[in-house]
């Protein structure tokens, strides 16, 4: 009897990319930005002190840890262990409490349900396939109580086109870097190249990777087949428009 073949990891289960590229994503600007938003998140999901929070892709922690300084009872959910492992060192630095787990969002269930779920700075549309991206919101959507909320922020087709560039070059955590974007398709997705040199070696990094574009109205569509009672889309966590000025992309979803 033949092995099992195993599928080719896809590009962000490589943990040497995390460890190179995720200080240049979650940049100061970004840690500073994060105490508003977990603020935001308790008021759009009505979250009280005990309230339990998953947050799914949560990376270093920049959200989980500010959740947790709110009071939440917060899970960070993970593929990442490096990233785990930068949550649990941030927490302890703030004192307060993680439930940190390493798992694949397209397969991660949880006995314990949540009152909110949350997927925030363009953590979704990565996956190799639209199925499996549907299967990461069925899951968030079974692991949430009845009329739990779940919030996404997200890189849209309509905030891609907005604010479209064709790249640029700065110099952030002791390395230049240089970016190139393409549209792919019929604006189906923004091909991103990431070049980092590093400004005392000059060793070169480069990695090219494709963020699939939905829309707000497809989105919508989609996590009303899955079930959610509830899909208002925003152009910021302040419930501003999603129009032609919006900010960003927020997914309000009910259980």
């Amino acid at each position: 009897m033949s092995e099992k073949k195993q599928p080719k990891k896809q590009w962000f289960e490589n943990e040497s990319f995390w460890n190179n590229y995720g200080p240049i994503m979650f940049d100061a600007n970004r840690w500073a930005e994060a105490p508003a938003v977990a603020q935001s998140i308790c008021k759009i999901a009505g979250l009280k002190k005990g309230s339990s929070v998953l947050d799914a892709g949560c990376g270093p922690g920049r959200i989980s840890v500010e959740l947790a300084l709110l009071g939440m009872n917060v899970t960070g959910v993970d593929l990442i262990q490096s990233e785990l492992e930068a949550a649990k060192e941030t927490a302890e630095a703030e004192n307060v409490s993680l439930n940190l787990i390493k798992a694949d969002l397209r397969n991660f269930e949880s006995e314990n349900k949540f009152d909110c779920a949350v997927n925030l700075y363009t953590s979704f549309g990565y996956c190799a396939t639209i199925e499996e991206d549907v299967q990461i919101l069925q899951k968030i959507y079974s692991n949430l109580k009845k009329d739990g909320w779940f919030i996404l922020e997200n890189l849209s087709r309509e905030t891609a086109i907005l604010y479209f560039t064709e790249g640029e070059w700065f110099e952030r955590a002791g390395k230049t870097v240089l970016t190139e974007f393409h549209v792919e398709g019929a604006w189906e997705g923004l091909r991103s190249k990431w070049i980092l040199i590093d400004n005392k070696t000059g060793q070169r990094m480069e990695h090219e990777f494709v963020q699939r574009l939905y829309s707000g109205v497809e989105l919508k569509r989609i996590l009303t087949g899955i079930g959610f009672s509830t899909v208002e889309v925003y152009g910021d966590f302040d419930f501003s428009p999603y129009n032609e000025k919006a900010r960003t992309m927020v997914v309000v979803a009910k259980k």
